[in-house]
């Protein structure tokens, strides 16, 4: 069953490795392109990701290395990797292609300058989420004490998102940060969330927040970090997380829920969900489950479902 993942960090492992890993078959890689094949990932969305402690002046050309680390390793030496710029692009990928869509995670890199997001629009980012775990100029982050809501600018730039038909992730936003983005957001997405009724992290969703996505006609994706999935965290079944699943199910969600593995950006795994080539065994898991027809929107049917038009 082809699947659509919203969220990885492999951009983040190739541009630490400075040129050294193989996006192809680099073992470091959970993502790498053979763990996509045998995985059946029909699209993978990557992140671009900026480390906290990367001073602020220097965040936008690290963005603009991990995007060149894309078109020259990823879409560059493997002609399968096709990038995805317009939301009909998914219809067009064919037998043994796969989509590669940019997302933004955190707009540190741009300071309060909606030039550069421009920029980054241009060069393919469809999906930004406002922030991290931290606070920044635009919103406060889940692990931020402060849980302040949207900045004048945060709102800026979810305007800016409605215009440009991209999604605005709320993954990483505290609650009070979340309740001013679904107000006004027309494309909100939580790329790699879980419930937090299941697992009481500050990453997870609330059920009222939950509620709030599938109202809104939103898609929310859940992770594969197991210290999102059980309380505790140090380890998780497959079975552990297709509760989060179940219980999103019960909350109303069974045509807005996806899938958002956080590969190479996690340092624990489900086990038997070690990488993007074992992807098929969640979903093997899942039929024991739940209709095959559940079943492919999870993987994939309900994000095409709900993705915004081409402008």
């Amino acid at each position: 069953m082809n699947i659509i993942d919203l969220h990885c960090d492999a951009l983040l492992k190739l541009w630490e490795a400075k040129g050294k890993l193989s996006f192809a078959d680099g073992a470091e890689l959970n993502t790498n392109k053979v763990n996509l094949q045998k995985g059946k990932i029909k699209v993978q969305c990557f992140a671009v990701f900026l480390e906290p402690d990367i001073p602020s002046d220097h965040k936008f050309q690290a963005a603009l290395e991990q995007i060149d680390y894309f078109y020259s390793e990823v879409l560059g030496k493997n002609p399968e990797m096709k990038q995805i710029t317009k939301w009909s692009d998914f219809e067009r990928l064919q037998d043994g292609e796969i989509g590669a869509m940019l997302t933004l995670e955190g707009v540190d890199a741009i300071g309060n300058d909606l030039t550069k997001l421009n920029i980054l629009y241009q060069l393919g980012v469809r999906s930004i989420g406002l922030t991290w775990n931290h606070a920044n100029l635009a919103a406060d982050g889940a692990g931020e004490p402060r849980g302040g809501g949207l900045t004048l600018f945060g709102k800026e730039i979810v305007r800016w998102n409605n215009e440009h038909h991209v999604l605005t992730d709320v993954s990483h936003l505290c609650e009070r940060a979340f309740w001013d983005a679904i107000e006004i957001a027309r494309f909100p997405i939580a790329s790699h969330s879980n419930a937090k009724r299941i697992c009481n992290h500050p990453r997870n969703l609330t059920d009222e927040q939950a509620r709030a996505m599938f109202k809104a006609d939103a898609m929310v994706h859940v992770v594969y970090y197991p210290e999102f999935i059980r309380d505790g965290g140090e380890s998780a079944a497959i079975d552990d997380l297709i509760a989060h699943i179940d219980h999103f199910c019960s909350l109303g969600g069974k045509k807005h829920i996806g899938l958002g593995s956080d590969f190479d950006g996690i340092s624990a795994f489900v086990q038997g969900l070690e990488d993007a080539s074992k992807t098929q065994n969640l979903i093997e898991k899942l039929l024991q489950y739940f209709k095959e027809d559940d079943v492919k929107g999870f993987a994939y049917r309900n994000f095409l479902e709900h993705r915004p038009e081409d402008l």
